[in-house]
């Protein structure tokens, strides 16, 4: 196996919680779409504690959501976040969730794991760091309405390529007509695509 071969945490740390309260609550779901929406006051609140916790263990918030009573913290660190980094601090989080009783309803879940090699993007950052690597992207229109004037592309609303460049909220793909510019704000859904290295093969047949 090539050294450079990037090995996906699947491991998950999961607390479940009791809250004795019975307000009801709508589960603010952080889907996958790029930026999300805006976080309730709760949420947020809870956002900003996981990264603050995330930097004290030398990590930082990748990503937060919360659906089906499941609070998922995503983290992440160069090279890469370790298991002992979720463990850390998904102990961290559960200390203050359990004093601080910030999440309304009954009982839920923390999970606290990294985004993965298919990570989803949805911040700007996020792109950034995606650069030169394959990303696959859909559009909220076809692509000839964002000016992409390519016979091959013209229709679809679906891009798996390279992102040469993230630059000014703009996509950049090198395609063999050319370049795709593609603006973030007609993204709908982004992720990596995991490839393996090309020289990750056997050396001896």
């Amino acid at each position: 196996m090539s050294d450079n071969f990037e090995i996906e945490i699947t491991n998950k740390f999961i607390v479940e919680f009791t809250d004795e309260t019975t307000d009801e609550v709508t589960d603010d779901t952080i889907d996958d779409t790029v930026e999300g929406h805006e976080r309730n006051g709760w949420l947020k609140k809870v956002e900003d504690l996981a990264s603050d916790i995330a930097i004290r263990e030398g990590c930082i918030l990748y990503d937060i959501e919360f659906s089906s009573r499941v609070l998922r913290i995503y983290i992440d660190r160069e090279p890469q976040a370790s298991i002992q980094d979720c463990e850390n601090v998904s102990k961290g989080m559960s200390l203050i969730l359990d004093v601080e009783n910030i999440i309304p309803g009954e009982h839920y879940q923390l999970e606290v794991s990294t985004p993965g090699l298919e990570r989803v993007l949805k911040k700007e950052w996020h792109f950034k760091k995606a650069v030169g690597k394959k990303v696959r992207i859909k559009t909220n229109t076809a692509l000839e309405n964002l000016g992409v004037g390519y016979e091959r592309w013209k229709k679809t609303k679906t891009v798996e390529h390279q992102l040469s460049a993230f630059d000014d909220k703009m996509l950049f793909f090198t395609v063999p007509e050319g370049e795709l510019k593609i603006p973030l704000g007609a993204v709908e859904r982004a992720k990596v695509v995991f490839e393996l290295e090309k020289n990750n093969k056997k050396k001896h047949k």
